[in-house]
């Protein structure tokens, strides 16, 4: 069974237009007949929670994170990921239907993560929806966790189809264009690792956890700490990755080599034993971080102009959108930034807090599809996850055919 849309409550309208009533009863009837969406993502390491309203409002917001254990443990061990969502993952929708003041009877669907992650954390997200969506008699919205990220800025910002989005974070590394909510058009994509999942490995190669001031953060932030703090930003030469091809794809793993090669060698240069870190560990961080920061502006470069040639975005209402949780990252961001006044776009960023994974955007992914009747069903058989899912349809090959030369922009450090 397939659920077109929300219905529309006409009988009670027409009561309420027959009597006056007090202000805390249209509060409460505002409340109660008013389409209302519970997200649910669990995709990775974080279990989130959110309920919004047909308006937009926030109605609740909550998250449980496991970054703390994870980071004990080295990284993400999926078993354990799926242990905490399960023991999380009850508590965290109780607590976010309390905050709202609401029941499961007040929500409208649940909207719930079915693709792309941890095949493990997945699971325990969809079927909690499933067992309250059968309880209550609600209808699920599968959501794509990717176009979920692509879409959350507009929650924030008066952002119009279609759009350029940059999806930058611990699993992908991705360019596309999207021209509506169940239209995107990917342009580029990492061919190996995420820059998220680099900037955790050399932050733990370089063992940043043993300072005090970055003992709690993730990888990205403390390598991007560190770096603020370098005296020489040219003290290690990094290879910028695919500069023989002509697309919009992106490769990290050649620059991680890299790092690694250094941080052996200069731990080799000082006698570097134990937990003790490298005496140019500030130099290295910056030049890192510069380098993805080259990489990821001369590939957006690329699909700027792409979009140019091929009339895609319009002239006279260039937007760019950096979302997930690299774009957190304020020298990544702002070298985006520069990109943009340069190229007449304006670019758009969600607040930190939903760059990263969150029940939030997940909501939000829902009303958008909700509003629309997109992918609204009670076929709960019919659901299931995927640990890898492609975002929208592919212009890869294309922007390849195009051989676009790119004039790498100047960096500013």
């Amino acid at each position: 069974m397939t659920i077109k849309g929300p219905r529309i409550f006409t009988n009670f309208i027409h009561i309420l237009s027959k009597r006056r009533i007090s202000s805390t009863e249209n509060v409460c009837a505002t409340r109660l007949y008013t389409s209302k969406i519970l997200g649910i993502e669990t995709s990775c390491d974080d279990t989130g929670c959110a309920i919004i309203d047909d308006s937009g409002r926030v109605l609740s917001d909550v998250l449980h994170s496991q970054n703390l254990i994870h980071l004990r443990n080295g990284g993400i061990i999926p078993d354990i990921a799926q242990d905490l969502h399960r023991t999380y993952i009850g508590p965290t929708v109780s607590k976010t239907l309390q905050q709202a003041c609401l029941s499961m009877e007040d929500i409208s669907a649940v909207a719930v993560t079915l693709k792309p992650g941890l095949p493990l954390s997945l699971a325990v997200g969809m079927k909690y929806a499933k067992h309250l969506a059968r309880q209550y008699d609600k209808p699920i919205i599968p959501i794509h966790h990717m176009e979920a990220h692509a879409l959350v800025a507009r929650m924030e910002h008066d952002i119009v189809f279609p759009f350029l989005v940059l999806l930058i974070s611990g699993g992908h590394c991705l360019l596309a264009i999207v021209k509506d909510v169940n239209n995107i058009q990917l342009l580029g994509e990492s061919r190996d690792s995420a820059p998220g999942e680099v900037f955790d490995k050399v932050a733990r190669r370089l063992k940043l956890k043993n300072i005090p001031e970055y003992s709690k953060l993730c990888g990205g932030e403390a390598i991007e700490r560190a770096a603020m703090k370098s005296t020489d930003h040219s003290m290690f030469k990094l290879p910028l990755p695919l500069t023989d091809h002509k697309d919009c794809n992106f490769s990290f793993n050649g620059l991680k080599t890299s790092v690694l090669y250094h941080i052996h060698k200069k731990e080799k240069e000082h006698n570097i034993v134990a937990d003790k870190l490298i005496p140019e560990v500030n130099e290295l961080c910056a030049s890192m971080l510069n380098a993805i920061t080259k990489h990821l502006i001369h590939r957006t470069q690329r699909a700027m102009e792409f979009c140019q040639r091929n009339k895609l975005i319009p002239d006279n209402n260039k937007q760019f959108i950096v979302s997930g949780g690299v774009a957190c990252n304020n020298y990544i961001y702002n070298c985006l930034k520069t990109l943009c006044e340069e190229t007449e776009y304006s670019i758009f960023r969600p607040n930190p807090k939903l760059c990263t994974d969150n029940g939030l955007m997940i909501a939000w992914n829902g009303l958008e599809k909700w509003k629309k009747g997109l992918d609204i069903t009670k076929d709960y058989k019919s659901l299931d996850i995927e640990a890898c899912s492609p975002l929208g349809t592919t212009l890869i090959e294309e922007v390849a055919k195009a051989k676009i030369p790119i004039k790498l922009m100047k960096i500013k450090v």
